[in-house]
């Protein structure tokens, strides 16, 4: 976790502590050279990278806090789980709850969710507020617990 820490860190970006708008999600992925395309999908969205170029998709009928929510899953992806060389793809929803998948996961609700929401006791009104599905809360509250973050 701390070699996860580090990379988030230096986004710099502050993740975790104010919650991370889709300004900053295109800002990151300019900046990282990952190329983002918004088509209609049978999935919510998937991370890929041919020929060590990295390409994010997402289905473009999604609506906020879902969509947001994909983008930074995906992106955590690139930034966690990224390829040095190959092709490979990260379909969001398919497949089954690997490790990689709970980490897109939690860097997504934490990105979306910051600690500092949960600190403060303002969780539910700001999440209320920004339209999160029940699920996502529960989530969120869940990983505070668990791991602290």
């Amino acid at each position: 976790m701390i070699f996860f820490q580090e990379k988030i860190d230096r986004l710099c970006v502050q993740w975790n502590k104010k919650p991370l708008t889709e300004e900053i999600f295109y800002r990151l992925c300019k900046r990282h050279k990952v190329t983002v395309h918004e088509l209609t999908l049978t999935t919510s969205g998937f991370y890929y990278c041919v020929k060590k170029k990295h390409f994010i998709a997402v289905d473009s009928r999604l609506k906020p806090p879902k969509k947001l929510f994909v983008l930074f899953h995906e992106f955590a992806h690139y930034l966690m789980h990224a390829p040095d060389t190959g092709a490979t793809a990260n379909f969001y929803g398919v497949g089954g709850r690997t490790r990689k998948e709970r980490e897109a996961d939690a860097f997504a609700l934490c990105a979306l969710m910051p600690r500092t929401w949960i600190e403060d006791g303002t969780l539910l009104e700001n999440a209320a507020d920004e339209g999160f599905p029940a699920e996502m809360l529960k989530e969120r509250t869940d990983l505070f617990e668990k791991h602290g973050i």
